[in-house]
């Protein structure tokens, strides 16, 4: 009796909701960058299938007939800066944020050092993930904006000037995003490691112990390398989550009319940057959400490449050479 059926039935609601709700969209966005389609008044103009013109506009601006603007530069539009500003914003957040969470899982890990309340740390170091991004960007506006307390705070200590603005300054702006992000993600990227380095084999310590290493040298020799796997998935997540940045940049520091990442559109992420097309061009938006999907898979299979073990490449280069050999044979 073949019980394969009831697997197959199991697991299809996944993929069904995958179908309706992940592939489908995808594909969707995919022909969408393909056709102009915007409003101009209240005419809508398209779909109409306008090839690659769409992605031009990514690289170099045009005006409505994809003509090249005079003047115009190459890479010197706003997708490009919009890609800019996520990447420097999700390198000043995740830098800090997975050094700080691999010194805290080795430290709450550590045998040796048994920290007293490791349980309440935990959980106030986790705390931040709890609390909704809205909630987060604005309270560190009301803190930090030109009459905030911790303006003034800075103000009275001479650590700023009188006159500085932490709203009006590019680096103050994206030093305040990249810090609400490390603030609200170390905690949760700190769970994940702990976990991993739970899984690894108590024996591997034991020895590591019994021969006299130090805490610095079984971190470096037994922990670093069994994580590997662990810290691949936390920095192809982070990336994927990084590149997606909304809702934080999109809440602080903006106008009334909202989608605008002052100062100057440097902390305009893409995704932001496609919700403010989307109102006025659909197809220069969905050319836009492409290219975030492709440098998002660039970006994750570059970390994978790189985190992936020497050893294991060894393995596949030696198989790959005697299937070769093989061959000749």
């Amino acid at each position: 009796i073949s019980y394969a059926k009831y697997g197959y039935m199991f697991i299809a609601p996944f993929f069904i909701v995958y179908l309706i709700f992940q592939l489908y969209p995808l594909v969707y966005t995919v022909w969408l960058s393909f056709v102009e389609n915007y409003y101009k008044g209240l005419q809508q103009i398209g779909p109409n299938f306008v090839g690659l013109n769409n992605y031009l506009s990514v690289l170099i601006d045009t005006d409505n007939n994809y003509q090249i603007v005079e003047g115009a530069k190459f890479l010197d539009t706003m997708t490009v800066m919009s890609i800019k500003n996520t990447l420097v914003m999700w390198i000043f957040n995740f830098v800090p944020q997975i050094l700080l969470s691999l010194l805290l899982a080795a430290w709450f890990t550590d045998t040796t050092v048994k920290l007293k309340g490791q349980g309440a740390f935990k959980v106030i170091m986790f705390m931040p993930n709890i609390i909704t991004a809205s909630t987060i960007a604005v309270l560190f506006y009301s803190l930090f904006n030109n009459s905030g307390p911790f303006t003034s705070v800075l103000r009275n200590l001479h650590i700023i000037s009188q006159n500085y603005d932490f709203m009006e300054s590019k680096a103050g702006t994206i030093g305040l995003i990249a810090f609400m992000q490390f603030w609200m993600w170390y905690g949760n990227t700190m769970i994940v490691l702990i976990a991993g380095i739970l899984g690894i084999n108590p024996s591997l310590y034991e020895a590591a112990m019994v021969d006299g290493a130090s805490s610095r040298q079984t971190f470096f020799s037994i922990t670093l390398p069994l994580l590997k796997p662990i810290l691949q998935y936390t920095l192809v997540t982070s990336a994927i989550g990084g590149l997606q940045m909304y809702d934080i940049p999109a809440l602080f520091n903006v106008p009334e009319t909202g989608l605008v990442g002052l100062p100057d559109d440097k902390t305009t992420t893409m995704a932001m940057y496609i919700m403010r097309l989307y109102n006025s061009d659909v197809g220069k938006a969905a050319a836009v959400s492409v290219v975030l999907f492709i440098i998002t898979l660039v970006v994750s299979l570059i970390l994978f490449a790189t985190m992936s073990d020497s050893e294991d490449r060894r393995m596949k280069k030696e198989q790959k050479q005697r299937r070769k050999a093989g061959g000749r044979s």
